[in-house]
């Protein structure tokens, strides 16, 4: 996810440009009166923490999944921590980076990465808290990582060359400094409300969750359901496999998670003229965008409109075709419907809160239907039955 840099899930390779030129993009796709033609009413909302903004980075996996885990804290009943995200991003780029020498420059690079990385990295090395890692390291108040990236991936190309005839054993302490020369070093040790940590015992002690019991899926209908599959998208750097369930599945599985009190990480494709960022509402309309008139371009999002009816052989399509890409991570917090009884799900984004829902947008289920690459989710919010079909242990 890219989180456009998904977070579906949801960027530089989860982010194709970069967040200020994407949302700049999506900021196009408005009705003034939006708002005023809009009237939703809540119908689950279950707790998050506040929006955060992701800057110019194409980190929205990271925000999104750890916006997740810390939902899941207050769902187990604890106080949220605010979880460094950017912590989550240097771990991943150094394992990334591992991968990338080890395929010979043959793998992807860049910010983006899958809601299974945050899991997988506070499996491996723990968490911190914000207060103690901000990743703004170089006089900048948000994150800004494009020279960083630059020097990144020049040094790795470099060392993929092999100009010494054999790799040194000093190439990923080289990398590495550069990460602790824009991001910081790493805090092997740090104090929070008075008691002293390592990122694996505030991870454990603090935030509690077990990295088991979380389970990403999507949906390919050129495989096997119910089954395990490599998700095929560029920043699955990791070639981590999702369980591949019916189009059909991702929303009754959503739904029975929040009726139950969890929420879910969500990558996504917000590349499409009906996601509009500024009037925080995303659906798909029954006309493709150039088959409309002029007239209907621009009361896309004056009140509600009816979607479009999505097939699996529709959303496969879109997939084969990069209509649908791993653009961006958001974190499904709860659903709403508007006063024509239409259900949409409130998502919260981290690109600050300059839309018209201070940073929360609503979107219709057949938009998740047809543009979801990935969920992930606490195995304890699928329905009994899939959790049998998918043979997870309890």
């Amino acid at each position: 996810m890219k989180k456009f840099a998904l977070l579906f899930a949801t960027a530089m390779p989860v982010l194709v440009f970069a967040q200020d030129d994407l949302v700049k993009k999506l900021e196009n796709n408005k009705s003034d009166s939006s708002k005023k033609k809009f009237v939703f009413t809540d119908v689950i909302n279950l707790e998050n923490t506040c929006v955060k903004n992701q800057g110019s980075s194409g980190t929205c996996w990271s925000y999104s999944t750890n916006s997740f885990l810390e939902s899941e804290m207050a769902r187990m009943g604890k106080k949220p921590v605010d979880i460094a995200e950017i912590y989550t991003a240097r771990n991943v780029y150094i394992d990334k980076a591992d991968v990338y020498v080890r395929m010979h420059g043959d793998a992807s690079w860049g910010d983006g990465g899958s809601c299974h990385d945050v899991i997988n990295m506070y499996a491996k090395y723990g968490a911190v808290p914000q207060s103690v890692y901000s990743g703004l390291n170089y006089g900048t108040t948000k994150n800004k990582f494009g020279e960083m990236q630059a020097i990144l991936k020049g040094m790795l190309d470099a060392i993929v060359k092999n100009p010494n005839g054999k790799l040194t054993p000093n190439w990923k302490r080289a990398f590495v400094a550069v990460l602790d020369t824009y991001l910081g070093n790493d805090p092997q040790t740090f104090t929070y409300d008075g008691k002293q940590y390592t990122p694996r015992t505030f991870a454990d002690k603090m935030i509690g969750i077990n990295p088991t019991d979380y389970v990403e899926l999507s949906s390919f209908s050129d495989k096997p359901y119910y089954q395990k599959t490599i998700l095929m998208v560029p920043d699955n750097w990791s070639y981590d496999q999702v369980y591949n369930v019916k189009m059909g599945d991702i929303t009754d599985i959503i739904d029975n998670a929040l009726q139950n009190g969890y929420t879910v990480a969500w990558a996504t494709d917000v590349s499409e003229k009906y996601f509009s960022w500024k009037n925080g509402v995303a659906f798909v309309p029954e006309k493709d965008w150039e088959d409309m008139e002029e007239d209907e371009q621009k009361e896309l999002f004056n009140g509600p409109k009816a979607d479009r009816k999505i097939t699996s052989k529709m959303r496969q399509e879109a997939f084969d075709n990069y209509s649908t890409t791993d653009d961006h991570g958001m974190h499904i917090v709860g659903s709403a419907k508007d006063q024509t009884g239409k259900e949409y799900y409130i998502v919260k984004n981290s690109w600050g809160e300059k839309n018209d829902y201070k940073g929360y947008i609503y979107v219709t289920k057949p938009y998740v239907k047809y543009k979801t690459t990935a969920i992930l989710l606490n195995k304890g919010g699928i329905p009994k039955d899939m959790r049998q079909k998918l043979a997870l242990r309890s």
